[in-house]
Parts: C-alpha cells; structure tokens; sequence
C-alpha cells in the first residue's frame, strides 16, 4: 500500500478505532509528545547527544498508548515497515488532521451525549 493510499484508508477508519474518551485524551497529550521525541530524535543524532537520544526514545515510547482501550481494536501490522508508516502518519498527519477539522471535539461531544 503506498503513502496515499495509507492516508486515505487511515482516515477514512479513524473515527471507527478512536472512540475511547480516555484514548481520545490520551492522544490530545501523547501526539505532541511523539511529535517533539522525534525532532528530539533528530538533534539527538545531528549532536550525537546521548541524553538527548534517551529523552527522545522516551517521549516517543511514553506517547504509544491508549488503543487497548478502544472498543474495536486496531487493524494488526503487516510487517516493520507498515508499522513505522501506520506510526508516523497517524502521529504527524491524520491525528492533527483530525483535530483540526473538529473530529476530535465531535468525538468528544458524541460520548458525552451518550
């Protein structure tokens, strides 16, 4: 599957796999948390800073949480590099994307009217 075909699969199930209120909260932390460990990741290598490269695997690991309390579980991985492409696109694209449109608001909204 290539990158624009991931997105738009991606997208289109989102709201099917993101409907835990605490997955949801978990996520509006965690994403900025995964998005600094990898730029923390990079200056860590560009420095060849140690402590940095161990803050950056921490905020990256701290920030892969929340979907084993999701109702339908997330589709298994077909491999390592579908597991890093389905990682970096959610965290960097489809997440923000989904905040910026209201989904996440709209997600909220929705369980608490429930």
């Amino acid at each position: 599957m290539g990158i624009g075909q991931l997105m738009r699969w991606q997208w289109e199930g989102y709201p099917r796999y993101h409907q835990s209120r605490v997955n949801l909260l978990i996520h509006i932390v965690a994403v900025p948390l995964f998005l600094l460990g990898t730029v923390t990741l990079v200056v860590a290598v560009v420095q060849l800073s140690l402590v940095l490269l161990a803050v950056a695997i921490g905020c990256i690991v701290a920030a892969v949480a929340g979907h084993r309390l999701e109702p339908v579980p997330p589709e298994p991985f077909s491999g390592p590099l579908n597991f890093v492409s389905r990682l970096f696109l959610e965290q960097w694209v489809t997440f923000p994307r989904f905040v910026i449109t209201g989904g996440w608001g709209a997600a909220l909204r929705k369980l608490r009217d429930s």
